[in-house]
């Protein structure tokens, strides 16, 4: 299955838990049946016969039909549209009907959600991407310089961002809840399909997980056999960095943080860095806490199999004169 490219508004008419679990970045949910609902129609399936959960199928939906086309006029004024459920199958085509009754240009996408995974999960096999990866510690202001590199044109993806997470014990502060593993793959793929690849595409040098998502194992590989930016940020400048960015966070939420990483930190530097957040040195805290990260990402970055690495010393965290030294390294290496 693969997108409408007609401008259809695309409706996803699964339930909002599979809705939830994975879907189309694009799609809208527009459910033939609640969670609670199809769980009904699956027992009396199963425990009693198909054409007694096909008729409590039809109560159900025959009850909700004025409110399938009123919220569909609503997702959709202009009445073009697109639907699918798991596989193409009585689902998107009882919606396609009801729809085309009610006046809807309708297509129903062949294959279904299902189709359209396979499909994700095989162009991340197939598609060569030519990565720049940006590195550096654990302060270095990475997401910034990636969002300047935006703003000059680059091509960058932000691991991060579609992850909703900055990869560290508290890199779930401040940020919306995460997406499924599923989800994830699907808003990474999306990405990837808006971009030239025939061009360089940055990235920062990422564990592959982020928070409770993975990077696909495909993507992965070739990010870990691409050339790597280091950056060299000064320790002192990196703690700046970091207590601007989380010091508005409550004490709270840090210092439950900082206790998910007890066992690889060590007791006695949580205990450290526990007492100096009581005592209001943000600033301690944070060096006792970048220490360790610092020698997480030091052993972590030794594995991977970067077909160059070039360091980049940078004084101070200015984006807008990194990103451009960037482009100017990757430019003369022919990155």
């Amino acid at each position: 299955m693969l997108e409408p490219n007609d401008g259809r508004v695309l409706f996803d008419v699964r339930t909002p838990a599979e809705y939830a679990q994975g879907h189309v970045p694009r799609a809208k949910n527009l459910p033939l049946f609640s969670d609670e609902e199809r769980a009904e129609v699956g027992t009396i399936f199963k425990q009693a016969s198909p054409e007694k959960a096909f008729l409590r199928g039809l109560d159900i939906a025959g009850a909700k039909m004025s409110w399938y086309v009123k919220e569909a006029l609503r997702l959709a004024p202009s009445k073009s549209v697109a639907v699918h459920c798991w596989r193409g199958g009585q689902r998107s085509g009882s919606l396609a009907t009801l729809l085309t009754f009610a006046g809807f240009d309708v297509q129903v996408l062949q294959g279904g959600y299902k189709a359209y995974r396979q499909y994700v999960r095989e162009q991340f096999a197939l598609r060569k991407i030519r990565f720049v990866v940006l590195g550096g510690k654990t302060g270095s202001g990475k997401t910034l310089i990636l969002s300047e590199l935006a703003r000059m044109g680059e091509q960058v993806i932000d691991l991060e961002q579609l992850a909703r997470h900055k990869g560290s014990a508290f890199g779930a502060l401040g940020e919306e809840p995460q997406p499924r593993v599923e989800q994830f793959e699907n808003d990474l793929f999306f990405q990837l399909e808006k971009m030239d690849l025939e061009r360089r595409v940055w990235v920062e040098n990422e564990s592959r997980s982020i928070g409770r998502v993975f990077i696909p194992d495909d993507v992965w590989t070739q990010m870990k056999t691409s050339p790597l930016l280091h950056l060299e940020v000064p320790f002192e400048e990196r703690i700046e960095y970091l207590v601007a960015g989380y010091a508005h966070f409550p004490k709270e939420e840090l210092e439950e943080s900082l206790l998910k990483i007890t066992k690889r930190m060590g007791g006695q530097n949580v205990k450290a860095a526990l007492e100096a957040f009581a005592e209001g040195d943000i600033r301690t805290a944070t060096g006792i806490a970048l220490n360790y990260y610092d020698k997480a990402y030091t052993l972590a970055t030794g594995k991977g199999n970067f077909t160059a690495t070039l360091e980049l010393p940078c004084e101070k965290i200015d984006a807008p004169a990194i990103a451009k030294r960037l482009v100017e390294l990757a430019d003369e290496h022919g990155f």
